[in-house]
């Protein structure tokens, strides 16, 4: 599995993307998967990080999320957020029109 992190990273979780749709999803910690990265679990240190990342195999097996992986969050008084910009447009979805996927939600931008 591949891992977006750096070495040392002090928090991490998990990200994939769901198979039905291709949609980002993240693992949170009853080892569901959500959309929110407001709801990952957040892992602190390197043994909890493979231990988060271990709880990812069934859904891979059950074919519902491929490729899951790593990455670096920072907490914040406000929540968590991706410390990488591939993170966080992974999260905000394609880049290139700002009136499709979830930065037209956000922003209440619609076609």
């Amino acid at each position: 599995m591949a891992q977006h992190t750096r070495k040392g990273a002090q928090f991490q979780a998990v990200t994939a993307n769901r198979l039905a749709d291709g949609i980002v999803v993240y693992l949170t910690a009853d080892a569901q998967w959500s959309e929110s990265l407001q709801d990952a679990a957040v892992a602190e240190g390197k043994e909890a990080a493979e231990a988060l990342l271990a709880k990812a195999a069934p859904a891979v097996e059950d074919n519902l999320v491929v490729e899951p992986y790593l990455f670096e969050v920072v907490r914040e008084d406000s929540g968590i957020r991706a410390a990488s910009v591939r993170e966080t447009i992974r999260q905000a979805g394609p880049t290139v029109r700002l009136d499709l996927g979830k930065q037209a939600e956000l922003s209440g931008v619609h076609s």
